[in-house]
């Protein structure tokens, strides 16, 4: 593990205020002390981090990406609820310049989902050596079977109010995201509460119409999860789920941005759709992520992987995918077109935004926690911090 007091130099520098080229960031004890040009720098700054420099060679320094929504990685899923899995997958995403994320669930019964709601606290507590949890996405199992995708349908119910005032009292602020079928029984009570108490409510696996989805965000709904995938789509006489999302800037949008989940032209038209802040890119990545082809499980359903992609062995639906946060980075900026600096605030800023920790991460500011990525010109990491240290 690296010194949590370094240096990097020659460095372009993305920051809430612009990029910085031939930029300086300097971090201390974990956070940043620094970010400036190296022509700003003192003689006494240059003499005294000379010893602990790092030269980015012209490449880009970037916030430490956040993932919303990713189930698991190299062979490992949080569903397993282990501290062992734990380390595997945010060992895995770390080194794919994931610097935080939630721990992301499946349809499944309560007494599973407890499990998870259990590990995930104990691990936390333990501290946490790759990249930090920063609670738990619940996907389910409130959502529609209709719409089930790689959901298993034999755990789908209304949603339980119940369920979240018992996690709420054990594991206080560790739900930080909910995901529903705003069409279900009980959907707008729960959106209510869950907000209340806030915990983002997102829009899954849903039947709902256009209206529909309108009277939950009236309730207080806030998200989409895996836009255009496992919803209403888009018809001119009928908007859907997709249209609602497109349309509401009460609703922030996730994105699987691997080409495979979505088209690129239809990822260009929802970037063009949504707000500034309005947007974020997630993997949705499963067990098999970072692993060859074969045979896998996702929420006790059966997988296969072929040439990358994932789809249940019975059924052909699409199950999660492979993708890592800094390749759903390079497509955004080389399938739709945006710059660096405009998809760093999809991976970074917009997410930390979203789950209430943009205090400390989430863009590179003084003050802030050292959650690095380090990329060549091209975007291939060449190193990645996380509250100023590497295990790469």
């Amino acid at each position: 593990m690296a010194n949590s007091t370094f240096t990097l130099t020659n460095a372009c520098v993305v920051t809430p205020n612009g990029t910085l080229c031939d930029g300086v960031v300097r971090v201390e004890n974990g956070r940043i002390a620094f970010i400036g040009k190296r022509s700003e720098l003192t003689e006494a700054q240059q003499l005294g981090w000379a010893p602990d420099a790092i030269d980015a060679h012209g490449g880009w320094v970037l916030p430490g990406f956040i993932d919303l929504h990713v189930h698991g990685g190299f062979g490992s899923d949080f569903m397993d609820a282990t501290s062992d899995a734990y380390n595997a997958i945010t060992k895995f995403h770390m080194e794919h310049g994931t610097t935080a994320m939630l721990a992301t669930s499946m349809t499944q019964s309560r007494e599973a989902l407890d499990r998870v709601m259990v590990a995930v606290d104990d691990y936390m507590k333990q501290g946490m050596k790759y990249t930090q949890l920063a609670g738990v996405h619940l996907e389910g199992p409130f959502v529609n079977p209709k719409y089930k995708g790689a959901q298993n349908a034999e755990f789908m119910i209304d949603p339980q109010i119940g369920w979240f005032e018992d996690w709420h009292a054990r594991f206080p602020g560790l739900m930080k995201q909910v995901s529903l079928a705003p069409e279900r029984n009980n959907a707008l009570e729960a959106i209510r509460w869950l907000r209340a108490h806030a915990v983002n409510a997102a829009a899954a696996h849903t039947a709902a119409t256009y209206d529909e989805v309108t009277r939950a965000a009236n309730a207080g709904l806030n998200q989409a999860v895996h836009t255009f995938n496992a919803m209403t789509p888009i018809h001119h006489r009928d908007p859907g789920v997709a249209g609602a999302v497109l349309t509401d800037d009460r609703i922030t949008a996730e994105i699987i941005a691997d080409g495979i989940h979505v088209h690129p032209a239809c990822i260009k038209m929802l970037t063009r759709s949504k707000a500034p802040g309005k947007l974020v890119i997630i993997t949705d990545a499963m067990s098999a992520a970072g692993m060859p082809d074969g045979q896998y499980d996702l929420g006790g359903l059966a997988v296969t992987m072929r040439h990358g992609v994932c789809r249940l062995t019975e059924g052909d639906s699409l199950a999660g995918s492979t993708l890592t946060m800094i390749q759903a980075f390079k497509n955004m900026v080389n399938f739709v077109g945006l710059t660096v600096p405009e998809v760093s605030q999809l991976a970074s800023l917009n997410p930390a935004q979203q789950i209430g920790i943009a205090d400390v991460t989430g863009s590179i500011e003084v003050g802030k926690q050292a959650d690095l990525v380090w990329t060549d010109s091209e975007l291939n990491i060449q190193r990645v911090w996380v509250k100023g240290s590497t295990h790469m």
